[in-house]
């Protein structure tokens, strides 16, 4: 959970300052801020699903589909992120630690892993998006900032 913690305040800390305009930006071709955003919320969701021992829904799967869709406000975007690590603790805190353990399916294929393997996962995965966000923020930001001068 303090890796998901210092994600949220990393996402919201970099791109406080990025107008709507810039969170689309994609510089040398980076996927853009904006979608490293929808990214890590959508990412968890799907995630905790199969944490869950479940599929994902159609509505997740067309989530998945239009990740790189802009048109989504920044406030918007950080709710939506916010929202997504606030899931997780009290999903986490449900299971025993002997249910740790448990094995899970993830994907179509239902590659193997564990319930600990997944939560693992959440935080590792939005972590390293987050460190990318973080890379694009700063050079949309510089090349915002050149258009300017």
């Amino acid at each position: 959970m303090h890796a998901l913690e210092l994600a949220e305040e990393d996402v919201l800390r970099w791109t406080r300052d990025l107008d709507d305009e810039t969170l689309e930006l994609e510089p040398l071709g980076l996927p853009s801020v904006g979608f490293q955003m929808r990214h890590i919320a959508r990412s968890i969701d799907r995630l905790l699903t199969y944490a869950d021992g479940r599929g994902l829904s159609e509505e997740q799967m067309l989530a998945l589909k239009s990740e790189h869709v802009a048109g989504t406000s920044g406030d918007e975007l950080r709710r939506q992120v916010v929202e997504a690590i606030a899931k997780v603790r009290p999903f986490a805190m449900q299971f025993s630690q002997n249910q740790l353990d448990e094995p899970r399916g993830v994907g179509r294929a239902g590659l193997p892993t564990t319930l600990a393997g997944l939560l693992i996962h959440i935080a590792e995965h939005t972590q390293r998006h987050v460190g990318q966000l973080i890379t694009t923020a700063k050079v949309a930001a510089a090349l915002k900032d050149a258009q300017v001068s």
